[in-house]
C-alpha cells in the first residue's frame, strides 16, 4: 500500500528497494534463528521440499568406485517423503542409500560409535527431522554435533558426515539456536509458521559448506557473466545469488518481515509459543489417555514415543487412532467424517510419512504393497483393509490454537465414543474450573464425568508427569457430555406416526418411491413413472451449482441447497426452481446452441464440459444462497464414464456414461433398512427420537433414485443383479456414506445422530444403499421405471436365481 516493489534484477528505484527489503528479511530471518549472515546463508525456495531437492543436487557426492565405497546418503525411517525422496538423486549419482530406525540411532547413541578415521575424507549426508510430523517426537539436536564429529556414526562408515536437520515441523512451534546445533543444512517452511504465504520456504546453509556444493544449471539473475557461443560462465559470488534461480517471489519474501512483527507482538516469542503448544497437547493427552469405555477398553491407541512429559521430547502433535469397545480401529475416514460434523476439521493417513506410519501400526513392505495392489494410495479415504488400518488421525496445536478448541475436540471424542445417541442423560457432576493448562504448561483438576454411558477416567490411570494435581474433587469436564447434540425436532403427520412406513409399500420387493435430484445436491423430485435416459434417470443430476470461481457447491459446504427446490415439466420443457421468500424461476430443460457460454468445472475429481445457464438464475441463485454463484448443465455432446468397476463378475465391456453424479447411474435403498434405522434410533434410550427422526425424514436424507420394500434389512447388499419391471440392473457395490446424511432435508440443519448411529450399527463402514447400472441399453425406444414394479434380485455367488417375467414392450412417453 506503501510502496512499489520491483524486479530485484534491476538498478532502478524500484528494484533497488526490493533487493534491499529482500536483504533485510534475509537478516530477520537468520536472527530468528539466532545466527549472523556471517554463519549462515538463507537461499529462499518455493518450500521446504524445494529445499530438500536443491541439497540432493548440490551434495558434492562421491559415486562408488573399484577403490572406495563412494558416498553414504543416511536417513532416519521417520522422514517425511520429501527426505527419502533424495535417494533417487543420490542413486543417479551412484551412491549408496542407508535408512536407519531411531531405535538403531538411540542404541549407537548409547554404545558409542566407531572412533572416525580422520584421513578419510568421503562425504556423507545424514538426514533426520528435528520433530516427526507424524508423531511429534522431537530427536535430539545433540545428533548434529556428534554425528559431524564422528562420535555417532548412523552407517559405520569411515567418512566425513555432514548433516541435514529437518526443521520444518519443529520451527513452526518452537525456537531454534542455530549458534548452539550448528548443521550444515535447514530446510523450513514459512506457512507452517505464519499460515501464510504458501510456496515459500528456505534453505539455511552453513557458510562452511556453502564451497563445496556443486551448481550445474544457471538461471536468470545467478550468472555473473557467461557466453552463449561456448562454455563459460561465472555464478555470482554469494551463495544466494548462486543458488536463487529466476526471480524469487519477493511479494511474499517481504510479507516475512510483516510475520515475524505480528508474531512477537501476539506471542512475545517462540519461547512462548512453544510453552503454551505443549501445554494444550500434554492436556489433551491426559484426557484422551484416561478415556475408557465401561469394560475398561481404551476408547483411542495413541502413537508416539514420550510419555508428554518435556516439549523437549514431545512436540504438540498427537497422533492416534479410534478404537470400539472390542479393541478393533475404527477407519480414520470415518472418523474425519464425525469430525466435520462437530465442525473440526482433522489431517488423516499416513501424513506424507510411510517409514513412521510403517512402524507404529506395524505395518509391513508386504503389507504396503498388498494396500497397493487392493486399490489404496496415499491420501484416499481408504481406511481399513481386511480390518488392517492404513494410516491414522492426527491434531497438532499451533500459536493460535486455544484451551477450547482442545476441550471441543475432547468433547467431540466423548459425545462419538462414550455419550452415545440414546445413552441416559450424563448427571451433572459438582461444579469446578475445567482442568486446564495453566501458565506453566501444567493442568489443574482432571474434570471427571460420570454416567451410565459417560465414563470417568479409570482409577489407577498413569498419567502424565506434572499434568495432573492431586486434588480428589470431581469437577465437571467442561460439559463435555451436556448438551451435546443439537437436533432439530421436526412435526410428524399422524399416518406416519402410526404406521411408521412410506405409504405405497406392496408387499416385498416392489418400488415404492421414485426421486431425481435435477440440481446435484438440491430437493428432490418424487415422480410416479419417469423415463430413464443412457446415464440414468432423464435429467437426474444433469444441473448443478457452482461458486465464482466454477467450484460445485454441495450441501456439505451449504446445507441451505436442500430447501431448493426443481420440478420437472416434460410438455413444457423447462424446469422451474422455487425456494421460500422468492418468485419461482423457469429454465430451459435444452441449451440454445447458438448462445451458450461453455464452461468448465469438476465432479469427483473428473472435469466436465458445461454451459452456463444465464445470469437471470444465476442472479436468482446467488440472492438465496447470499454468496455469487451459477447454475450450470452438463453439455450434451459431452460423455463421463465411471472411473471403475465396483463389484464382482461384471458384465464385461458395459460401460457406465454418468451425469453430474458422484459414482453411480442409480442408488437404490430398502425401506426394511431405513426401518432398522428408525428403529434404533427411536429405542436408543433418549425420549423423543421418533419425533426426532420420522421416516419420510430418514428416507430423504439418503437421497436414492429407487425406494423398494424389501423383506430383510440390508439384504440389497447381497445382490448381483436385478430386474425392475422390464429393465436389467448390475448391482455395483454399496454407497459409503458422508456427513450428507445428517442434514434433515426439509429444514437444512445438521444432526449428527443419524450418522453416529449408523456408524455403530454398521461398524467400520457406514454403508448404506446399493449403487446400480443399467445394462439393458435400447435406444430405440424410450423406457421408464414406474412406482409398484416388481423388483426380482439375482443374489452374489449364484446362491438364488429368480425367475424373470418377459420382456415388456417399452411405451411411449406421450402414451
Amino acid at each position: 500500500m506503501e510502496n512499489v516493489y520491483g524486479n530485484p534484477h534491476s538498478q532502478n528505484i524500484t528494484s533497488k528497494l526490493t533487493h534491499d527489503t529482500v536483504e533485510q528479511v534475509r537478516y530477520r530471518v537468520l536472527a530468528h534463528f539466532h545466527t549472523t549472515p556471517e554463519d549462515y546463508s538463507i537461499i529462499f525456495t518455493s518450500g521446504s521440499t524445494a529445499a530438500l531437492k536443491l541439497v540432493a543436487e548440490a551434495f558434492p557426492w562421491v559415486s562408488r568406485g573399484p577403490e572406495n565405497g563412494g558416498s553414504q546418503f543416511c536417513y532416519l525411517t521417520d522422514n517425511h517423503t520429501s527426505v527419502v525422496g533424495m535417494r533417487k538423486v543420490a542413486e543417479a549419482r551412484n551412491v549408496t542409500s542407508t535408512s536407519v530406525s531411531p531405535e538403531d540411532m538411540w542404541s549407537a547413541e548409547v554404545r558409542g560409535a566407531m572412533a572416525c578415521d580422520p584421513s578419510c575424507q568421503l562425504p556423507h549426508l545424514f538426514c533426520y527431522p528435528a520433530q516427526s510430523n507424524f508423531s511429534g517426537t522431537r530427536y535430539p539436536l545433540s545428533w548434529i554435533e556428534e554425528v559431524k564429529s564422528g562420535r555417532l556414526n548412523p552407517a559405520n562408515v569411515p567418512g566425513k558426515w555432514f548433516v541435514l536437520l529437518d526443521a520444518a515441523s519443529y520451527v513452526s512451534t518452537s525456537p531454534l539456536d542455530l549458534s548452539a546445533h550448528q548443521a550444515d543444512f535447514v530446510p523450513i517452511s514459512f506457512y507452517k509458521i505464519f499460515g501464510f504465504p504458501t510456496g515459500l520456504g528456505a534453505l539455511l546453509i552453513n557458510n562452511r559448506v556453502a564451497p563445496r556444493l556443486r551448481k550445474s544449471y544457471f538461471g536468470g539473475g545467478t550468472a555473473a557473466a557467461y557466453l552463449v557461443g561456448e562454455d563459460f560462465y561465472v555464478p555470482r559470488p554469494l551463495v544466494s545469488e548462486r543458488f536463487e534461480d529466476g526471480t524469487i517471489s519477493y511479494l511474499d519474501v517481504i510479507a516475512l518481515k510483516h510475520g515475524f512483527d505480528a508474531l512477537e507482538r501476539l506471542t512475545g516469542g517462540m519461547e512462548n509459543i512453544m510453552q503454551h503448544t505443549f501445554s494444550l497437547a500434554q492436556y489433551t493427552h491426559a484426557a484422551l489417555s484416561s478415556l475408557h469405555y465401561l469394560n475398561g477398553a481404551p476408547v483411542v491407541r495413541i502413537y508416539s514415543d514420550s510419555e508428554f512429559s518435556s516439549p523437549d521430547v514431545q512436540g504438540p502433535i498427537i497422533n492416534f487412532n479410534v478404537l470400539d469397545n472390542g479393541g478393533n480401529i475404527i477407519g480414520y475416514s470415518e472418523v474425519d467424517k464425525m469430525a466435520s460434523l462437530y465442525n473440526i476439521h482433522l489431517r488423516t493417513g499416513c501424513f506424507c510419512n510411510t517409514g513412521a506410519c510403517q512402524r507404529h501400526l506395524g505395518i509391513s513392505n508386504e503389507m504396503v504393497k498388498k494396500h497397493l495392489e487392493a486399490g489404496h494410495v496415499c491420501g484416499d479415504n481408504v481406511d481399513l483393509i481386511d480390518g488392517q488400518p492404513t494410516g491414522s488421525v492426527r491434531i497438532s496445536f499451533g500459536y493460535m490454537s486455544t484451551l477450547e478448541d482442545a476441550q471441543a475436540f475432547l468433547r467431540f471424542i466423548v459425545a462419538t465414543r462414550l455419550c452415545l445417541p440414546g445413552s441416559q442423560p450424563v448427571p451433572q457432576a459438582s461444579t469446578g474450573e475445567a482442568g486446564a493448562p495453566t501458565t506453566e504448561g501444567k493442568a489443574q483438576d482432571m474434570p471427571t464425568v460420570t454416567g451410565r454411558h459417560c465414563v470417568s477416567p479409570r482409577e489407577g490411570t498413569r498419567m502424565g508427569s506434572g499434568v495432573w494435581n492431586n486434588s480428589s474433587s470431581t469437577v465437571n469436564i467442561v460439559d463435555l457430555c451436556a448438551s451435546l447434540r443439537k437436533a432439530v425436532r421436526t412435526q410428524k403427520t399422524p399416518s406416519e406416526k402410526a404406521a411408521g412406513i412410506l405409504p405405497g409399500d406392496r408387499g416385498p420387493y416392489t418400488v415404492t418411491n421414485l426421486y431425481l435430484y435435477p440440481i446435484k445436491s438440491c430437493a428432490a423430485f418424487e415422480v410416479t413413472r419417469w423415463p430413464i435416459g443412457n446415464q440414468g434417470l432423464l435429467y437426474d443430476r444433469s444441473w448443478m451449482i457452482v461458486n465464482h470461481n466454477g467450484i460445485c457447491l454441495s450441501q456439505k459446504q451449504e446445507p441451505s441447497l436442500c430447501l431448493i427446490q426443481p420440478f420437472i415439466d416434460l410438455q413444457q420443457r423447462i424446469m422451474v426452481v422455487k425456494a421460500k421468500g422468492m418468485e419461482p424461476i423457469e429454465v430451459p430443460l435444452e441449451e440454445d446452441s447458438g448462445r451458450v457460454q461453455i464452461c468448465q468445472s469438476t465432479v469427483c475429481t473428473d472435469r466436465i464440459n458445461a454451459y452456463d445457464c444465464g445470469e437471470k438464475i444465476s442472479s436468482w441463485l446467488s440472492k438465496f444462497l447470499g454468496r455469487p454463484c451459477h447454475l450450470i448443465k452438463q453439455s450434451s455432446n459431452f460423455q463421463r464414464n465411471a472411473k471403475k468397476k465396483h463389484g464382482k463378475d461384471q458384465s464385461t465391456g458395459i460401460t457406465a456414461a454418468l451425469s453430474l453424479v458422484n459414482e453411480a447411474q442409480y442408488l437404490l435403498v430398502n425401506t426394511s433398512s431405513i426401518l432398522e434405522l428408525h428403529q434404533q434410533l427411536i429405542t436408543s434410550g433418549e425420549n423423543g427420537k421418533e419425533e426426532l427422526f420420522p421416516m419420510k425424514d430418514l428416507i430423504s436424507r439418503f437421497r436414492a433414485n429407487i425406494i423398494m420394500n424389501g423383506t430383510r434389512a440390508f439384504e440389497e447388499e447381497k445382490w448381483n443383479e436385478a430386474s425392475i419391471g422390464s429393465l436389467h440392473f448390475q448391482v455395483l457395490g454399496p454407497c459409503h456414506r458422508c456427513q450428507m446424511i445428517c442434514i434433515n432435508q426439509q429444514t437444512g440443519q445438521r444432526n449428527q445422530d443419524v450418522f453416529q448411529k449408523l456408524s455403530e450399527s454398521r461398524k467400520r463402514k457406514v454403508n448404506f444403499g446399493v449403487y446400480l447400472m443399467h445394462t439393458s441399453l435400447d435406444s430405440s425406444s424410450p423406457c421408464f421405471l414406474s412406482v409398484g414394479s416388481q423388483v426380482l434380485p439375482v443374489l452374489k455367488e449364484n446362491v438364488e436365481h429368480r425367475d424373470l417375467p418377459a420382456s415388456e414392450e417399452c411405451r411411449d412417453l406421450v402414451s
